[in-house]
């Protein structure tokens, strides 16, 4: 008998939704079901996304895509080399006729942030977020000011190129639920976009289909996911797996567990099921745990990666039964 705090028709309710948004994004990035699905699941563990991928193929478009998808506030930042962090999280303004300074905020404050191009602002500027997409919160002459919530920073970068970026610091790529790639779609995908974009198609153009009240229910839902102790065993003997290997410079922080744990949930959900399985985990961990593997120069010299190596640690740690883990 599955242990839950959930009830069956929210879970269906849930995987509904989910599947709405989906295919709403699909209308204008074809042939990635997956990685559309992924940030999907992000969005619903309201936990932050960075599409990292070269030049052309859809970043933008997949983030102002899924933005648009929910009828919230929507902000985008394009982040440029002179970007000051009180660009991002807003300024102290002088009021003349109340003789006071007066908050002015900045665009993090929304529900869905496009942060575009984020490894193209300065260390410092890169800095501002930090606070906000881990605390939900911009301090202000040390008080807290919330922002509003649910809160989704979805980041692109171009990995390939470095002329006036600034590489992400390891502070701030742990604070990313999940680092995805889109890559190129297929022949028959591509023709599909070319036709649609000849049509007058644009992430502009893709309406809402989920209301505030619907993703933020879908975010309670996910909380209430269960997560048996054989499973919660199963993330922290993989992530601790990463920290110990020699090749490794830094592991999976404990952060990085609680993303996995989060997400699983989320991806349970999002399937119908009011528990969450081994299979989701071992799915979703190269999502969550690989950008947070570092390793040393000497190891990236000879050719291994991060998800190779988290791929090892997967292979290596016994699975959990799905029956128990279920309980």
């Amino acid at each position: 008998m599955t242990e839950s705090l959930l009830d069956a028709s929210e879970a269906a309710w849930f995987a509904e939704r989910g599947a709405a948004l989906v295919r709403n994004v699909e209308t204008l990035i074809r042939g990635k079901t997956e990685i559309v699905r992924l940030v999907a699941v992000c969005m619903a563990a309201e936990g932050h996304v960075l599409i990292d991928d070269v030049p052309g193929t859809g970043k933008t478009s997949l983030a102002k895509a899924v933005a648009n998808s929910v009828a919230g506030t929507m902000r985008r930042i394009q982040f440029t080399p002179d970007l000051l962090p009180t660009d991002v999280t807003g300024v102290q303004v002088w009021n003349a006729g109340t003789s006071a300074f007066e908050f002015q905020p900045g665009p993090v404050f929304g529900n869905v942030i496009l942060a575009d191009e984020v490894n193209r602002a300065s260390p410092k500027t890169q800095s501002a977020l930090l606070e906000v997409m881990e605390e939900q919160q911009v301090t202000v002459d040390g008080e807290p000011v919330p922002v509003p919530r649910p809160f989704v920073v979805v980041a692109t970068q171009n990995p390939v190129e470095h002329g006036g970026t600034y590489d992400l610091p390891e502070a701030q790529i742990d604070r990313f639920m999940m680092r995805l790639t889109i890559g190129y779609p297929d022949h028959a995908a591509e023709v599909e976009v070319l036709a649609n974009r000849r049509g007058g198609q644009s992430a502009a153009t893709v309406p809402s289909v989920l209301t505030l009240a619907d993703l933020e229910r879908m975010i309670g839902i996910a909380r209430r996911v269960h997560l048996s102790t054989q499973l919660l065993g199963y993330i922290v003997t993989l992530a601790a797996a990463t920290r110990h290997r020699p090749e490794v410079r830094l592991g999976v922080s404990t952060r990085g567990a609680l993303a996995l744990a989060a997400a699983a949930q989320a991806y349970a959900a999002a399937d119908g099921r009011t528990y969450a399985t081994p299979d989701d985990i071992r799915e979703l961990a190269p999502y969550v745990l690989a950008h947070r593997v570092l390793l040393r120069p000497e190891a990236e010299m000879s050719g291994l990666r991060a998800a190779d190596l988290l791929g090892e640690a997967i292979a290596s740690i016994p699975v959990p039964n799905q029956r128990l883990a279920s309980r």
